[in-house]
């Protein structure tokens, strides 16, 4: 794998962390920090660097952005799973990157979290990022993605639009369940067919 036409493994970490920023399935953090001690987190790796000035700025909108910032003076530890994965995300905001590669982060959230981080995502895409989202809702995929690649046993089966892809032939053999897509604006919407 490449960034900007050097390898991966021959970055420094702390270069990686300036380039790309991960969130993770799991949103654990073992220690009881605030809210926004995990969100500044993100900003460690442009310690000792001029972008450091930059950081209340990007704490606060990332804090906002995630509907999270009612929630700074709270514990991580004693927050719900839904309200986890948001400043989760907003720590990955704040370390403001180029590259954003999100997994699963919809996964603990309600409908309107679930398509508030869908937006987020779009709109960082739209700023320039490169944006790589893992979503196993087809439909969320199909609603907010550019592009789309459908993976089946490890293997890529196809990559193009979501119109292109989420086709139901092609869902029906990789997950093997019959399917209904409906197409509305232009978006494909997944519905298993089920028995009566």
């Amino acid at each position: 794998m490449f960034i900007d036409d050097r390898p991966v493994d021959a970055l420094e970490p702390l270069e990686l962390a300036r380039i790309r920023s991960v969130l993770t399935q799991d949103n654990a953090v073992s220690f009881p920090f605030r809210v926004a001690e995990v969100v500044e987190m993100g900003r460690s790796p442009w310690a000792r660097t001029p972008a450091r000035e930059f950081d209340g700025t990007a704490i606060r909108e990332a804090l906002e952005r995630t509907d999270v910032a009612h929630l700074t003076e709270r514990r991580f530890t004693e927050l719900s799973g839904g309200e986890r994965a948001r400043v989760s995300l907003a720590r990955v905001l704040a370390q403001d990157t180029p590259v954003v590669l999100l997994d699963e982060p919809t996964a603990a959230l309600d409908l309107r979290h679930q398509e508030d981080v869908l937006r987020i995502a779009r709109d960082l895409a739209r700023e320039g990022r490169t944006v790589v989202v893992v979503l196993h809702d087809l439909s969320l995929a199909g609603a907010y993605a550019d592009r789309v690649a459908l993976l089946d046993v490890g293997r890529l089966r196809a990559l193009g639009t979501p119109l292109e892809v989420l086709t139901e032939q092609l869902i029906a053999e990789v997950y093997r369940l019959p399917v209904e897509v409906l197409v509305r604006d232009g978006r494909p919407l997944i519905i298993p067919r089920r028995a009566a």
